[in-house]
Formats: structure tokens, sequence, C-alpha cells
């Protein structure tokens, strides 16, 4: 577990970077989410999706990738964030093919292959859970500027973490973030932009 000064430190960062990005997105841009595609030059992870199946970005080359960190346990951001997710992709109608929704696990101490397997396809069909060692997620949510903390709950635990998606471009490039609660037609929009190449 990341000690609290570290959680307080990535914060900040984190605020700093979408900052940035939110003072490029009041530029002239055709996009609803801030772009913050200069933040970004190599970020990526090495995970395990749902069905066992080892994970790089570099998989879903030729696909617009939407990516956000949360844990099946949430109570209320993650199973909101990936029924919008689920409707993003029934507005993209025939494009839906050309996506790929992931659910990288902050908590795999709870988030088990087997549960991630039920969890995230239960939303949408094609939804892929990631899920790694302790290592390998704090590397993951490092590369995004991603920041978590288990937190003691009356029952058990659970995760403060950093909310929002990250939309990468079918040459894999991390290009924007949208914030929580950004509705499904702006995220449609924003990757039907991607997907022409802007």
């Amino acid at each position: 577990m990341w000690p609290r000064n570290l959680f307080i430190l990535l914060f900040v960062v984190l605020l700093g970077v979408l900052q940035a990005g939110c003072e490029k997105s009041r530029l002239p841009t055709p996009f609803h989410a801030s772009d913050i595609g200069a933040m970004f030059t190599q970020a990526d992870f090495r995970l395990t999706d749902h069905n066992g199946k080892p994970r790089t970005l570099a998989d879903f080359r030729g696909k617009v990738v939407v990516l956000f960190f949360g844990y099946t346990h949430c109570p209320d951001i993650c199973p909101t964030t990936l029924a919008d997710m689920a409707l993003m992709m029934r507005k993209l109608e025939k494009d839906a093919d050309k996506v790929q929704v992931l659910f990288i696990t902050i908590d795999p101490e709870r988030d088990k292959p087997e549960l991630m397997a039920k969890y995230v396809p239960a939303f949408y069909s094609s939804f892929l859970g990631l899920y790694g060692d302790e290592q390998a997620t704090a590397q993951a949510a490092k590369a995004f500027y991603v920041a978590f903390l288990k937190q003691p709950a009356t029952s058990g635990y659970n995760m403060d973490h950093s909310v929002g998606a990250f939309l990468v471009d079918p040459q894999g490039k991390v290009r924007l973030h949208a914030p929580q609660g950004q509705s499904a037609g702006w995220l449609a929009e924003d990757i039907l932009l991607l997907l022409a190449g802007v």
C-alpha cells in the first residue's frame, strides 16, 4: 500500500497534468475531452486480462482504447462509469468494434480473474478487465498519473482513486482525458474524431 504522502503527491501531480490539459483545451480544438497528448509520451502497462491473456497497450493498436482505473467493489463511480461506457458503445453503432474499453483494477487483492470475468463484460460484452500484482498495478497507475489509496471502512476497505477516462488513438498514443461524468455522446464524438485521424 502506498504511503499517504505519496498518494497526496501523485494526486497533486495529476491535478497539474490535467490542468495543463484543460489549459490546452481552451485553444480551438474539436474535442470535448482535454487534450493531454503532450503529457504522455510512453504510457503503457503490462497486465493480464480477465481471460488470462498477458496484455500491453500495443495489443490494441488499430483501435481507439478507452481506459480507466477502478475496482469491482466500488460503490458508485466505477459502475456508473462502466454503464456510461456501455451507452457510449451503443451510440457508436457500427464503429463500436473499432473501440476497446479497458477497466484496470487498483484492487488486485479482491479483484481476482473470475470476478473480473463476471463483472466487467456484464456491462458490455467486449469490455476487458485487466489486473496485475501490486507492483504491476502500481506501475500502470504511475504511467497514467493515477493515484489510489486503500482506506479502512466499516466493512473491509474501500479504495480512494483518481477518476476519469483516458482515450488512446489507434496508433497507441494517449491523447485525451475525459472527466468523470463526461456524457456518452461526447465520448462517442471524440472517439469518432480519433478514428478519423484527427
